[in-house]
């Protein structure tokens, strides 16, 4: 395709790289001269009408949004069939490819990027815009610094069918949310979970959750409890590891409430790594003064008259000095009182550390009552004394009632019981039940065979009881039943991996009638176990004497 013009603009000119859905070239806009990326979709998508129409959508939607920390989208054009995106181009690396190169990076670096990210999504989440596919692949670092999320628009429309997209998907498992591994609807706190995820592998060198197959790892999102960075990686800070681990709630309710927030999680995180009125006095009043004794002297009393005159004069005039005096204060104090007061911030849900910091840069003091609950985690603010912008004054007392996370009970006896009653069993007391392994046992399948943590010992709400069941069953006989009647009568004996071999016969009696079984009937083995058949078909059509065709000459 190199050389070939898209749109009568875009000029491919180098192949750059594939991804799950696109080729990607670097093209030339022929009207202004510059670089820009063109993606080009694989055909395999361009013939899915569900999935066009939402991809237009989204990219228009994209096409909107302007951030310096997102590779834009400039254009959208279909070009003989081929569907493509025309974005901004970038040299640089992703940010995978320093990871690897490095192993981690250092919290500065790491948190730095983080920001970046978040300040990208927070932009985008404004629009309405959810990425959905946030994974160091779709992050991309320049020679200067600078860094760029990429495939927004194009991942929102295959979230829903990554999991059946071959070898791409192996990129993105590692960074979905709990409610992407569940098909459930994704929000902005997808996104958030997915840079906690980015942010923990930018930390430790090493995403949280590996396994075998991506079904395993998407499980271990839902249920599993990553490793604390802290426990992997020396230099990581208390609050740095707070923030992935808030980031990485599975419950989105319990992790940032944007991204704006989070990133000023780990502003915080970075300065502090380790992150665990007087009155005035009473004015006194005045004296009356003491007239003289009457002397019977008509001049003395007039010289007394004109004496008390001017001291009454004189105790008018401190009189009103003192009266300005006095209304000088309470102005004053009408001032300071003004200036004393403050505001209630609004604190639920925040951690407790943080709720204390916004009192004190309120001018209150914070009071803190611990209380269990099943629904908040611990640490987490549930009930403020004074309401959301409730007028204080500095110096007044703000009480908060801080989650101390469910409260522990003992675990019920589940061993003997079949899966379903354990399950029923468990969820009276708000655990839930994981099967680890299933095992051998003459025991009925489904039936709990072993149980961790014992009965009697405790867990909080909401934890999880691992169970090992029986998963064994003796094999039926399907010899000489047909096809359809084995694997009817297989799965009724809980054989669901059943493979089906064909062996041609001449005997019409035996077509479609197994020959053979492996395992044998009446073996014990684990439900799991391939069931091999072979059923008798007739044997392919002769095609020796059919003519042949003509070549064209």
């Amino acid at each position: 395709m190199i050389g070939r013009v898209f749109g009568q603009r875009y000029r491919l000119e180098e192949f750059v790289g594939k991804g799950g859905m696109a080729l990607v070239f670097r093209a030339v806009d022929t009207r202004t001269g510059h670089d820009v990326a063109v993606k080009v979709l694989r055909p395999e998508f361009s013939g899915d009408a569900e999935f066009l129409e939402r991809f237009e959508r989204e990219a228009l939607a994209a096409s909107k949004m302007s951030h310096h920390n997102i590779v834009n989208l400039l254009d959208v054009g279909e070009e003989d069939g081929y569907r493509y995106l025309v974005m901004e181009y970038m040299r640089g690396r992703t940010l995978k490819d320093i990871i690897s190169e490095r192993g981690r990076l250092p919290e500065k670096v790491a948190a730095q990027i983080a920001i970046r990210i978040l300040s990208a999504l927070q932009h985008a989440h404004d629009n309405g815009i959810i990425h959905r596919d946030i994974k160091p692949q779709n992050i991309l670092v320049n020679h200067d610094g600078m860094v760029k999320v990429a495939d927004f628009g194009i991942a929102r429309v295959a979230g829903s069918n990554t999991l059946t997209k071959g070898d791409s998907v192996m990129g993105s498992v590692y960074y979905f949310s709990p409610e992407q591994a569940r098909g459930e609807d994704v929000t902005a706190a997808s996104d958030i979970y997915s840079v906690g995820v980015v942010l923990y592998e930018m930390l430790t060198g090493q995403v949280p959750f590996e396994g075998e197959t991506p079904v395993s790892i998407a499980l271990q999102h839902i249920s599993a409890v990553p490793k604390a960075p802290t426990r992997i990686c020396e230099g990581i800070s208390p609050a740095m590891e707070q923030v992935v681990l808030t980031a990485m709630s599975k419950n989105p309710a319990y992790r940032y409430r944007d991204a704006a927030d989070m990133a000023r999680a780990i502003t915080a995180a970075l300065k502090n790594p380790e992150a665990a009125g007087s009155g005035t006095a009473p004015v006194t009043g005045l004296q009356k003064p003491v007239e003289t004794p009457h002397s019977g002297n008509t001049e003395r009393l007039q010289q007394q008259r004109r004496n008390r005159r001017r001291r009454e004069i004189m105790i008018a005039v401190a009189a009103g000095l003192v009266l300005l005096a006095g209304l000088a204060l309470g102005s004053i104090w009408i001032a300071q009182s003004i200036m004393n007061r403050t505001e209630a911030p609004f604190l639920i849900g925040e951690t407790e550390e943080n709720a204390i910091r916004m009192g004190k840069e309120k001018g209150l003091v914070v009071e803190v009552i611990r209380q269990s609950d099943n629904n908040i985690p611990a640490g987490v603010v549930m009930v403020q004394s004074h309401e959301y912008q409730y007028t204080m004054k500095r110096g007044d007392v703000l009480v908060i009632t801080v989650s101390t996370g469910p409260e522990k009970q003992g675990v019920p006896q589940v061993t003997g019981k079949t899966l379903a009653a354990a399950q029923t069993e468990a969820e009276k007391y708000g655990f839930r039940v994981l099967v680890t392994r299933r095992a051998m046992s003459d025991l009925p399948a489904g039936t709990v065979l072993e149980q961790d943590p014992a009965a009697g010992e405790t867990l909080a709400y909401g934890e999880i009881i691992q169970v090992v069941i029986s998963g064994s069953a003796d094999v039926p006989g399907f010899v000489g039943m047909t096809r359809s009647q084995a694997l009817v009568l297989a799965g009724e004996a809980g054989f669901t991996n059943v493979q089906v071999i064909e062996h041609t016969t001449q005997d019409e009696s035996k077509f479609d009638r197994v020959a053979d079984q492996v395992p044998k009937e009446g073996e014990r083995v684990l439900t799991d176990t391939q069931v091999t058949l072979a059923v008798y078909v007739a044997p392919e059509e002769n095609l020796q004497n059919a003519p042949e065709a003509e070549n064209d000459q």
